[in-house]
C-alpha cells in the first residue's frame, strides 16, 4: 500500500513541476509587436532636444524606423528615408528614426554626415526596440493615428518606392 501512495505522490509532484515549467517558460517569452497591437508607449529625447511620445505626433501617421551606423541595411535605405521624410512632410505622415548605436558619437557623427532631417533618437541600451520585440535592424512600423500598427517592415525598405508611398497615401 505505501508502495501505491508513494508513486501517487511521485506523479503528483511530476505533475506540479512540469506546470511549473510550462508557467515559467511562458513568462519569458519577449513580446514582439505586430500589425493590429496597439504600439508600445515611449518617450524619447530626439537630437534636435525635443521629448516625444506616440501622442506627439498630433494623429498622423507614424514611420518609426529602428536602426544602427553600423547595419549595412539600414545605412542603404538611409537615404531614401531621408528623401521620403522631406516628400511627405506635411503630408499627415512622420518620420521618427530610433538608433540602438551604443557610441554617441558614431550617431551623431552619422546624423551629420548623411544630412538627416528626420526626427532622430538616441536609444543605447535599445529599450524602445526591445518594448516592440526588435531584433533585427532594421525594422520599421507604420502606427496610425489611434496608435495601431498597421504594417511591419523588418530589413531595409526603398521609402521612395511609389507604391509604397501610394500605399501610406492611402492610410491617412
Amino acid at each position: 500500500m505505501k508502495r501505491n501512495s508513494d508513486q501517487a505522490l511521485w506523479s503528483l509532484i511530476a505533475v506540479f513541476a512540469i506546470a511549473l515549467v510550462w508557467v515559467v517558460a511562458g513568462t519569458l517569452e519577449d513580446h514582439v509587436t505586430v500589425p493590429g497591437d496597439t504600439a508600445p508607449e515611449f518617450r524619447v529625447l530626439t537630437s534636435a532636444g525635443r521629448t516625444m511620445t506616440p501622442k506627439s505626433f498630433g494623429g498622423k501617421l507614424l514611420v518609426l524606423n529602428f536602426w544602427a551606423t553600423w547595419c549595412p541595411p539600414c545605412i542603404e535605405e538611409t537615404p531614401s528615408l531621408n528623401a521620403f521624410a522631406k516628400q511627405v512632410a506635411g503630408r499627415g505622415i512622420v518620420v521618427l528614426g530610433i538608433s540602438v548605436d551604443r557610441n554617441e558619437k558614431s550617431y551623431k557623427n552619422f546624423l551629420q554626415q548623411h544630412r538627416i532631417t528626420f526626427d532622430t533618437s538616441f536609444d543605447p541600451e535599445a529599450n524602445v526596440s526591445s518594448s516592440y520585440g526588435t531584433f533585427q535592424f532594421p525594422e520599421t512600423y507604420i502606427i496610425d493615428r489611434s496608435g495601431k500598427v498597421v504594417e511591419k517592415i523588418i530589413s531595409n525598405q526603398n521609402f521612395l518606392d511609389p507604391e509604397f508611398i501610394d500605399h501610406l497615401s492611402k492610410m491617412i
